[in-house]
């Protein structure tokens, strides 16, 4: 069995196999959506095919939607061409149930796949045509929160978006230029509205993506390559809404277990791949089963049904998809995931699961989720706060069939530190004066910097995940040695200081001299860090 459109008339071979086939034509609708778009997605890896293609792909076997998803990429072109386009855009969904099932359907709600650069003139003539189709409603993204970065911790633009600017709209190449470029050419065909819709983990994505692209056409307008109009055209959310979400689904790196599983069910080239850009990607998506996508509900083009996919996706107002996002991303899963990513790897763990039953680390995730984030937290009313953890602690996290590493977790962890940490750090300033009561958060923090040394508790060295501060970390921890304690001569304080990093100044708040104290101690030697957490969670 081949996963394209030729391979998927052996309709028989599939269901015997257990492989949900879609009740609805993928090529025909690819051609219809390419004459009609409605919904394009930058960022076309794991969690935006098995989940954002997933809530389309209910929609249209529920006759509610008969367009597809348009996908973009602006960074990994080796997606495109080994992951899309030999599979005829088809995904395989394979999701892992805590109790050791899986469901299996291929989705064809994804109907072609474009390089969304310049240097790719096809692509880029044909993504201009999509952005000036005057039925398109809806462009979505997750690019991960480094997508929306134009400013290094330095405050300064970084290289490639201070060639963007220069180079002007035809010659871009970081994402926020080529959306920018993207509603530039649909500002000149007629100014249609249309939403922008940041599906990234990301605190206040909207605002994020809002602010980065506003800062680029301004940046443009300066230079003489855009006009004042395009600029208010941006600026206007009642022509382009930039809308906030909350997103929440396990998705880890393609499984071997699962390339095994299906190739043994007798479906071919289910190879994993490992891009040249690092991405770990496969013509399935291996994920949980819970998720949840809150949305607010501001489309001036209109919009699918999306609160009608019965896949945990609610619409609502900004408000509550602030608070939604609030209650997980700085209380209740991510920072968890954060700071048990960091001691799992130090303390030997390679699954997140397995660090679940730590008895040390599974003290750090309650202490932080339900003693520490909770308190400080609002009740978003949609999705209750305490049932959303109980869920994580007891149901997401330790599913041992997800096979989510704590690698992938700490992959680029600098970059959401001010939200995970630093916002439960503000509102315990807020509320108490200081935060010097807190004890678990203080020990995540220091966990990423003892972590940042790459070397284990056992005195062995390890890889550190793909960050984007991993050179400059690495550079001001410079000097201190594990093992020898007294080589620590104050090189956190430039970095505990950082607003940039941690959305507040960490000695200000209270907690800078206690997360010094913690780490010295836990360069002491072999064995320091479970000792570190011993103590400091006593």
């Amino acid at each position: 069995m081949r996963l394209n459109y030729k391979g998927l008339k052996d309709s028989d071979a599939w269901r015997k196999a257990g492989i949900d086939l879609p009740p609805y034509d993928p090529e025909k609708l690819a051609e219809d959506t390419r004459k009609d778009p409605r919904w394009v997605h930058f960022g076309i890896g794991n969690i935006f095919r098995i989940f954002v293609g997933g809530i389309a792909d209910n929609l249209i076997r529920a006759g509610l939607l008969d367009r597809g998803i348009i996908c973009a990429e602006t960074f990994d072109f080796d997606v495109v061409d080994k992951i899309y386009a030999p599979f005829d855009n088809l995904a395989l969904a394979v999701t892992l149930h805590e109790d050791g099932k899986t469901d299996k359907r291929i989705l064809g709600s994804l109907t072609e796949a474009v390089k969304a650069q310049p240097r790719y003139g096809d692509d880029w003539a044909r993504l201009k045509e999509i952005f000036t189709h005057p039925g398109l409603q809806m462009v979505s993204f997750t690019i991960t929160e480094k997508g929306y970065a134009l400013h290094g911790a330095d405050g300064q633009y970084f290289s490639f978006v201070n060639a963007d600017i220069a180079n002007g709209p035809e010659k871009c190449g970081g994402a926020m230029a080529v959306v920018a470029s993207m509603l530039l050419a649909r500002f000149k065909a007629g100014a249609q509205p249309l939403a922008l819709v940041s599906m990234d983990n990301v605190s206040h994505n909207g605002q994020k993506l809002r602010e980065s692209v506003i800062e680029m056409s301004e940046q443009w307008y300066e230079r003489n390559f855009v006009p004042s109009a395009f600029v208010d055209y941006v600026k206007d959310e009642g022509r382009v809404a930039f809308n906030w979400t909350m997103i929440d689904k396990i998705t880890p790196r393609p499984s071997e277990d699962v390339a095994k599983m299906l190739e043994g069910l007798g479906v071919e080239d289910m190879g994993i791949v490992v891009t040249s850009k690092k991405t770990y990607i496969a013509p399935f998506v291996n994920a949980e089963a819970p998720g949840y996508l809150v949305i607010q509900d501001n489309f001036p083009n209109g919009r699918p049904p999306l609160e009608k996919s019965n896949a945990g996706v609610y619409m609502t107002d900004r408000d509550t998809v602030n608070l939604s996002e609030r209650m997980k991303v700085t209380a209740c899963l991510n920072p968890i995931h954060s700071a048990l990513c960091t001691y799992d790897i130090m303390l030997g763990y390679v699954l997140f699961a397995d660090g679940m039953h730590d008895p040390e680390l599974s003290k750090l995730a309650h202490v932080l989720g339900y003693d520490e984030g909770l308190p400080v937290v609002d009740d978003p009313k949609i999705i209750s706060p305490a049932k959303f953890l109980d869920e994580c602690m007891n149901v997401r996290f330790p599913n041992p069939y997800l096979g989510d590493t704590s690698a992938r977790i700490a992959t680029d962890i600098s970059q959401g530190l001010s939200v995970r940490f630093g916002e439960t750090t503000k509102a315990y300033v807020a509320r108490y004066g200081s935060a010097e009561r807190l004890k678990a958060l203080p020990l995540a923090v220091a966990g990423w910097l003892r972590y940042l040394l790459r070397v284990d508790d056992e005195g062995k060295t390890y890889e550190l995940s793909p960050d984007p501060m991993n050179a400059e970390m690495t550079r001001q921890l410079e000097g201190i040695t594990v093992g020898k304690p007294e080589t620590f001569t104050g090189q956190l304080k430039p970095i505990l200081s950082n607003a940039n990093i941690f959305g507040v100044n960490l000695y200000e708040a209270g907690i800078g001299g206690k997360i010094e104290a913690i780490f010295r101690d836990e360069i002491a030697g072999p064995g320091a860090v479970r000792a570190a957490l011993k103590k400091y969670l006593a």
